[in-house]
């Protein structure tokens, strides 16, 4: 069976010097191997998909062992699973679940590779007051107190 980390590394020197960078790879059983890849800037094209996908199999010896290959984009409904994708969205509106069972939707903010940080805007009738008005809290989490982030898609 094919490593995942012999093609994590392949996939890795391949996207180096571009605006692409890995989000995962599975290795299944009979050598399917799923590559994931994101893209810094836009998004990731068909184009890009095939591109990498004939350099990754061009390292691998198909002759020692047969393999079936997919490269994909990490899709835009799809979880964030590195600290890089949070890095990426910031400024954008995502969907939080908890571990807990909240689940919250703000502006992302910050993020390093322990946590990240996001704003909410709720509307608070002051006491004594006739409107309500915005107010901003911000939540912080641990990548691990929370079951996904994901980037959310508002159509107005």
């Amino acid at each position: 069976m094919i490593e995942k980390a012999v093609v994590r590394d392949i996939v890795e020197q391949l996207v180096q010097e571009t605006d692409l960078f890995l989000v995962d790879v599975i290795v299944r059983a009979g050598n399917i191997i799923i590559v994931e890849v994101d893209s810094e800037l836009e998004g990731v094209s068909i184009d890009d998909c095939i591109t990498l996908s004939k350099k990754i199999e061009s390292q691998l010896d198909r002759d020692a062992e047969d393999f079936e290959l997919e490269v994909g984009s990490a899709g835009i409904t799809s979880p964030f699973k590195i600290p890089r994708q949070y890095e990426k969205n910031w400024g954008n509106e995502v969907e939080v679940l908890t571990k807990a069972g909240q689940k919250l939707s703000g502006i992302l903010k910050s993020s390093d590779e322990e946590k990240f940080t996001f704003t909410t805007t709720k509307m608070v009738k002051p006491e004594g007051a006739k409107k309500k008005v915005a107010v901003e809290e911000d939540f912080t989490f641990n990548y691990d107190e929370v079951k996904y982030t994901k980037y959310l898609i508002r159509f107005k």
